[in-house]
């Protein structure tokens, strides 16, 4: 009787989290579908009229599609220059002994603590120096650049953990570095870059205050940029907005569908063994 009823206070609280966790998804797809009257004035209420003509003009007026193809591409490629670079950084570092690697290793943990914000100024001083304004290639870079220091602080520590008998092993049988790398240990640590790519995935798709202070031209505007569309002088339509966000979500929840027991195995095998 005791057992039956903790699975049945364990599915009501499985029921309830989900509920708490799908709340805003269901607020959203609601106001996706009002005008701003019915938003303002009830929230969470049924629509009186539903109005897909606020996603029409998601798709017309923001374009929200390109916007959305604009945001995976740089949150895709900067994904990939992350975990690269990143694997690469992080081997060195688990790996190999030589003067000054903690050193190195530090200062990728204070750029773990470096606010966003106060980059604004010198990153943008930086693009106008190199012709970096309105390119892919100069906001591509600054995505891998603040997703790094998570990478190898997150790769590194995964690494110290495995066992270095499979290095040896591996270095008998004849392979080299790059060998030993991507052959012998990159498949071990896929858990955990599973885990950074989602993160680094998700903070990409989503920027916001690069995106707006770096691009210029419409056509390359990210899906955040692109609902500031809907923003006025004294006006904001919020309709079309929640339609923009219904949209942008639905990659970010397809991919999470896709890798979300990679990420779990992540979290958990990193704290194990840690």
């Amino acid at each position: 009787m005791k057992i039956r009823l903790k699975k049945i206070m364990l599915y009501l609280i499985a029921f309830f989290w989900a509920g708490v966790t799908l709340f805003p998804l269901i607020i959203t797809l609601l106001c996706s579908v009002k005008d701003n009257t019915g938003i303002l004035q009830g929230m969470f209420s049924l629509p009186n009229k539903i109005m897909w003509s606020n996603y029409t003009r998601a798709f017309e007026s923001a374009h929200v599609i390109q916007a959305v193809g604009n945001s995976l591409f740089f949150a895709l490629t900067s994904t990939a220059l992350t975990i690269l670079i990143g694997i690469l950084a992080s081997y060195i570092l688990s790996r190999k002994n030589f003067k000054g690697r903690n050193f190195i290793y530090t200062l990728f943990i204070i750029g773990i603590m470096v606010p966003i914000h106060c980059t604004i100024i010198p990153i943008s001083s930086m693009a106008t120096r190199v012709n970096g304004k309105n390119t892919s290639w100069f906001l591509i870079l600054v995505y891998t650049a603040f997703a790094l220091s998570q990478a190898v602080f997150l790769f590194t520590g995964y690494l110290n953990g495995v066992s270095r008998e499979l290095d040896e092993a591996a270095i008998i049988d004849g392979c080299n570095d790059f060998q030993l790398l991507f052959k012998i240990l990159f498949p071990v640590c896929l858990p955990i870059i599973s885990t950074e790519a989602i993160l680094a995935f998700i903070a990409g798709y989503g920027e916001l205050i690069f995106g707006m202070i770096l691009l210029s031209d419409p056509n390359k505007y990210t899906v955040a940029r692109a609902m500031l569309t809907f923003q006025g002088g004294y006006k904001i339509s919020l309709g079309p907005v929640f339609a923009c966000i219904i949209i942008a979500i639905v990659p970010m929840i397809t991919i999470y569908i896709l890798f979300h027991e990679k990420v779990q195995d992540g979290m958990l095998n990193g704290a194990i063994k840690g």
